[in-house]
């Protein structure tokens, strides 16, 4: 027996798959054209194509040597047999006896248990797998290099056309839906409370590559060096705005990112894409899902990061090539933006034109969250794929209070939804109505409800909220959204103009709180096995002076006269509030030294985040001014739970009794040293949870300002009595919560939220 010819290379099989390109019949005739060409090009007794038919399942979409009749009845799970083992990976499969090779799955409809010789590799998209491609042989064979080369790079161009809907035209595919047609479900986690109805904004634009093959090599090179002359401009423009300083560490990054623009590596990959008979785009998307690959593997971070500037290099190419503007701000009125990840300068350029965000990362202290809480913007975060199956327009439902996301809805879930945001906008009237009321309960205790601020955005809502001031301003999004450190008088003036938005209110300034997951652009990340427990806050802002003293006299100054209080974040010990606080007056009398204007009062608290503060000396509780609890991190370490970690996040309760007698001795301590405490964090903004901290003796609550309404409507409508008799019942009887209590009292007495 003669040895079948091997080494089809990638030019021959796509110069003769061209003609398939181009014919107009239906999908499955492309289809079966194209298992046909393969088999005969590369002198293979079978060639199948396994179409993904839903996100984990794969159907035999056409096949040249198996059983016909099996096409469109053969499915198969990622994972199971040999072509679910390509498809779950993500890597080929080359081997000259199939039968006795791991994996293998015997699928007596097709056949296919008389073939030796298999190879098979994944038909996929940016990393995404959507089917695989496979070539069979009886004999034994292991297929050459250049055969699974060549397959390859057909592989990639099938994806592409399985992309731009080539197979599925006249919807003879069986049970393969068109893409981007099905509605789809995602459950991702909450963001930002709310729900918004609107269309999909992509941040980066979904770019569909109609023509994959090219019939002339020496045009595509050309546009590809003319979008890499058009990219290269671009990078040096970001270089000469003169937005860094020259000598700083952002400089460095962005004279990176233009070196890695013009790596001859990078261009010299794209260029044999093209000579092997690719499209420029194709060659481009290529090289970038080989980046993607390579990223996926990586552990160290600095590698992670510049790995990812080329992959955002190669988006920029593809939208260069593609002849795509970069239009992301030219959006509809009902814009849902649906992104990866975004950054917080990123998103404050979209501003308010937002109705809902979606994003397939993030976390839940991200600074994109925290931006989006103070836009008061819909937010779900890591909806899984999302930006894979979204289209630019796609309608979209987003709802921020389960994490729930709707892409392209059926009419009955449209329909749900709508009557849940009627819902929402009746009680959004009612609270309304409540605004210039006190947040008074039953039994004549009258709670303070204020907001929490971080851009001047928020301010509006001081007033629409019914808030009664600021009670945490977050200093730290002026740095973060910046490239380099704001000047002194840039901070000043943001600092006065805050103030005059208050109206007389108190505003509470928190001092940046810096370090783990808040890495500013221009400051060097430090390695740390955990984050959050590390170099951050009054910490940093200790070791690093000129920092800290630079914000408190930016602060003095922007007080200019009036009432100022300053808070210091993460306290754990008496020593460094007495560090800070000292350093805060000294500045005041520098200050006024200098003949500026002093505040006409300055108050200086710490914001108790650690259990350690808890147990200070009682010099910490007669010198402190006032005492924030952050019940963000204060939770965090209590329970030893990371708030990152979705897999222990959810394991504590803030209505756990340990967590709510040890709220109660806090407040019980401040008590006896007429120390000033409040609640601030997103517990103190949940009904439920509000009422129990406001039962357990705190008088003060911060909470972005959405939640003022409903904490103070349930508010107005208890006795605090009963519920801390309620409280301590469910604490005797042994409970490990009293969330269950707490509900059934409020059933019983005919209490809605």
């Amino acid at each position: 027996m003669n040895t079948p010819t091997r080494g089809a290379s990638s030019r021959v099989l796509l110069q003769k798959l061209r003609d398939v390109l181009a014919n107009r019949e239906g999908g499955q005739e492309r289809l079966d054209i194209m298992v046909r060409v393969i088999a005969e090009t590369m002198d293979t007794e079978v060639c199948s194509i396994y179409l993904r038919c839903d996100e984990r399942t794969l159907e035999l979409c056409a096949t040249e040597g198996l059983n016909p009749e099996a096409v469109h009845q053969t499915r198969m799970r990622f994972g199971q047999g040999l072509v679910g083992r390509v498809a779950e990976h993500g890597q080929a499969v080359n081997t000259a006896d199939a039968p006795r090779t791991p994996g293998f799955r015997y699928m007596p409809e097709t056949s296919e248990e008389i073939y030796s010789g298999f190879l098979g590799v994944p038909i996929q998209r940016l990393g995404e797998s959507l089917g695989v491609l496979v070539v069979q042989n009886k004999s034994v064979r292991k297929f050459s290099e250049d055969d699974l080369h060549g397959l390859e790079v057909v592989a990639m161009v099938i994806a592409e056309m399985a992309e731009a809907g080539a197979f599925t035209s006249s919807g003879d595919l069986g049970g393969i839906a068109p893409p981007h047609s099905s509605p789809v479900f995602f459950r991702g986690i909450q963001g930002q409370e709310g729900v918004a109805e609107g269309v999909v904004h992509l941040h980066d634009p979904h770019i569909v590559i109609t023509n994959p093959v090219s019939d002339d090599p020496e045009a595509e090179h050309r546009r590809l060096h003319d979008a890499l002359h058009r990219l290269h401009g671009e990078v040096d423009r970001m270089l000469d705005t003169g937005a860094v300083d020259e000598a700083g560490e952002a400089a460095e990054v962005l004279h990176t990112y233009a070196m890695f623009a013009r790596d001859r590596g990078w261009i010299t990959r794209i260029e044999d894409g093209i000579r092997e008979g690719l499209a420029a785009e194709v060659s481009v998307e290529k090289e970038q899902a080989s980046i993607r690959k390579r990223m996926s593997h990586m552990t160290d971070p600095y590698l992670r990061e510049r790995f990812h500037d080329l992959d955002d290099l190669s988006y920029r190419l593809l939208r260069l090539l593609s002849g795509q503007r970069d239009d992301r701000f030219d959006i509809p009125d009902n814009a849902v933006l649906v992104a990866r990840n975004i950054g917080p300068a990123e998103l404050l350029d979209y501003g308010n034109r937002l109705c809902g965000i979606v994003l397939e990362q993030g976390a839940v202290s991200s600074h994109a969250v925290i931006v989006a809480r103070a836009l008061a913007i819909p937010l779900v975060l890591q909806a899984g794929r999302i930006t894979r199956e979204a289209l630019e327009g796609d309608p979209i439902l987003i709802d921020g209070d389960t994490g729930f996301v709707h892409l392209r809805p059926e009419d009955s879930v449209r329909s749900a939804f709508r009557e849940k945001m009627a819902m929402r906008a009746e009680a959004q009237e009612k609270y309304a109505t409540l605004r210039e009321l006190p947040a008074q309960a039953l039994c004549g205790t009258i709670v303070s409800l204020h907001m929490n601020a971080g851009l001047m955005a928020d301010l509006p809502s001081l007033v629409s909220s019914g808030a009664e001031g600021v009670g945490l301003y977050r200093t730290e999004l002026q740095f973060l959204v910046r490239s380099k450190v704001p000047r002194r008088a840039e901070q000043a003036a943001l600092y006065s103009r805050i103030l005059d938005s208050g109206r007389g209110k108190r505003v509470v300034f928190r001092t940046l709180d810096i370090g783990s997951d808040k890495v500013l652009p221009y400051m060097r990340p430090t390695d740390e096995p955990n984050p959050a427990m590390g170099w951050r806050a009054i910490r940093l802002g200790l070791d690093r002076r000129g920092v800290m003293r630079m914000q408190v006299q930016s602060l003095l100054r922007g007080a200019n006269g009036r009432p100022l209080s300053v808070m210091f974040p993460m306290v754990a010990q008496l020593d460094e509030f007495l560090e800070a606080r000292k350093l805060v007056f000294d500045e005041a009398a520098r200050e006024v030294s200098m003949g500026h204007v002093a505040p006409q009062s300055l108050e200086v608290g710490a914001m108790l985040e650690t259990p350690s503060l808890a147990f200070a000396p009682d010099a910490f509780f007669e010198i402190v001014d006032f005492v924030s609890i952050g019940g963000n991190d204060l939770k965090q370490f209590f329970f030893a739970a990371d708030r990152e970690n979705e897999r222990v996040r959810r394991r504590y309760d803030t209505l756990n009794v340990s967590y709510l007698t040890f709220i109660g001795q806090i407040v019980e301590r401040c008590d006896r040293h007429d120390t000033p405490v409040s609640f601030c964090g997103e517990d103190a903004g949940r009904p439920i949870e509000a009422l129990c901290l406001s039962a357990m003796g705190l008088r003060n609550l911060s909470m972005r300002p959405a939640s003022i309404g409903p904490v103070k409507h349930l508010l107005r409508r208890c006795d605090l009595d009963e519920v801390r008799a309620v409280i301590d019942d469910a604490c005797a009887s042994g409970a490990q919560s009293v969330r269950p209590a707490i509900e059934d009292w409020l059933y019983r007495n005919n209490i809605t939220l």
